[in-house]
């Protein structure tokens, strides 16, 4: 088999070729920070919305396992808080926490998964996309909202109750427009009905249209992405979110008896870059924006040659006969 016809790079290539189309339209600025917002606006609550609704309204709850949420997160949470130990109880800290542990899932994961395995693939990368935002937001808020709390404590000032940020976190990543149509989509496909061929081709169409904008989006971002100053840090996060979270990801879920696909879905949504939630952290929070967007950017670079590295691995390690 020669390089072109490689299933890793049939299925990288069309990623990495429309993330530098979108770094070249941000550069020349053919797509203009005004743009940018509304694309992403469009991507998040009409494209992705339309494609995890009607992937998942053919899933039946008895087919679906759940083994992956339980060999991943609890993997994902103990790096977080570990991270957190050793660089110290702030909110610099929990950031790059977060950033070493969230994966790109929506804007990368879904569209690689589905080009490198095909679309059973999808269910085990929409099971792990409908809790990541929920477990991770969730728990990333609280932390930091505890440090918020220390620190005004230290102030002398008032500090909003525990109980109240996490019932507004969690309301706030369960409306949302990811989680929201995969839960409509499980309870449609629990009705045992189908999907009229006149709203199913509308949906089949937008979803159709995500992967390529969001792709493309993802390299206008990184056009955007200062480095300079940030490098060493920066590269601390690629090691920790590109190589050593998947080789965890990969022995919990071994440890648990996971094989085949669901196993190599799991390592490579692990190795996946920042995802862009982590940056609306330190944004809120007003910390390690900078670091944030370096991280993010040089972790997407990277993951040239660290998915390529992994997926490989994963091919040799856990053949999937085909």
């Amino acid at each position: 088999m020669n390089l072109a016809q490689h299933p890793l790079f049939v299925s990288l290539t069309p990623v990495f070729l429309l993330i530098a189309l979108g770094y070249l339209a941000g550069r020349r600025e053919w797509i203009r920070d005004t743009a940018v917002k509304d694309l992403s606006n469009l991507v998040f609550l009409l494209l992705i919305p339309a494609l995890l609704f009607r992937t998942m309204a053919s899933v039946h709850l008895e087919a679906l396992d759940l083994r992956p949420v339980l060999a991943y997160f609890p993997v994902v949470v103990l790096v977080l808080f570990a991270i957190v130990a050793w660089r110290g109880f702030s909110r610099e800290s929990v950031v790059i926490a977060m950033a070493s542990v969230f994966s790109n899932m929506v804007m990368i994961g879904i569209t690689l998964a589905e080009l490198a395995y095909g679309k059973a693939a999808l269910v085990t990368m929409l099971t792990l996309v409908s809790v990541h935002a929920l477990i991770l937001l969730s728990v990333g808020s609280v932390v930091l909202e505890l440090v918020v709390a220390r620190e005004a404590r230290e102030r002398g000032e008032a500090a909003a109750p525990l109980w109240a940020t996490l019932g507004s976190v969690i309301k706030g990543t369960l409306i949302h427009p990811i989680p929201l149509p995969i839960l409509s989509g499980l309870l449609f496909a629990q009705t045992g009905w189908t999907l009229p061929v006149v709203i199913d081709k509308p949906l089949q169409l937008l979803g159709s249209a995500f992967g390529p904008i969001a792709l493309v989006l993802v390299g206008v971002s990184l056009a955007r992405t200062p480095l300079a100053g940030h490098w060493r840090p920066a590269f601390g996060v690629v090691l920790v979110k590109n190589l050593l979270l998947p080789l965890l990801v990969g022995l919990s879920a071994w440890g648990l008896g996971i094989t085949g696909l669901p196993l190599t879905v799991m390592v490579v949504a692990a190795a996946l870059p920042v995802g862009a939630n982590v940056f609306l952290f330190a944004q809120r929070y007003e910390t390690a924006q900078a670091l944030t967007i370096a991280a993010t950017g040089l972790t997407t670079v990277m993951a040239l040659f660290t998915l390529s590295l992994v997926m490989t691995a994963m091919a040799w390690l856990n053949p999937l006969g085909n």
